[in-house]
């Protein structure tokens, strides 16, 4: 897909990322394309997966989930049907916003978001429930010095 995205198509991914409630007629002037053709480069970003959906992004701390935790798991068993359940015990979990298979000392990575310190427990005792675990270990944010959900764009 890497071969279709070409100078005017970054300029579109970077005005979307940035705001996604630009309308088509704002985008095409800021990229010097008609109104048509640019709504068809978005829909064809679309169809191929490069933009995979639109979001609202929300503040967490005003809807209660203001702590951030950094978990890190590491387990005695790699079994298909061991890390099966651990996804979908995972995947049960809204407080889990963010979850990796890791290479090195960690096996599993996991982001929370949760009110407080009580939020990140009640997590910890449901996935020790969940499936045998080595070793879990939390490190919570003391602050957020940059969050973002853009990807990083090649240069045009």
């Amino acid at each position: 897909m890497t071969d279709k995205i070409d100078g005017i198509n970054l300029r579109i991914l970077a005005l979307l990322q940035e705001n996604t409630d630009r309308s088509v007629n704002d985008i095409a002037d800021a990229v010097g394309l008609s109104q048509n053709a640019c709504w068809r480069r978005i829909k064809i970003l679309e169809e191929d997966g490069v933009i995979k959906k639109r979001v609202a992004l929300l503040d967490p701390a005003k809807l209660g989930h203001g702590t951030t935790v950094f978990v890190m798991v590491k387990t005695g068993e790699h079994t298909v049907a061991w890390m099966e359940k651990f996804a979908a015990a995972v995947h049960a979990m809204p407080e889990i916003v963010e979850f990796y298979r890791m290479t090195g000392d960690v096996d599993y990575l996991l982001k929370l978001r949760v009110a407080d310190i009580q939020g990140y427990d009640r997590v910890y005792k449901q996935l020790i429930k969940a499936v045998p675990l080595t070793d879990v270990s939390g490190a919570f944010a003391m602050e957020e010095l940059k969050n973002t959900t853009a990807v990083p764009l090649p240069a045009p």
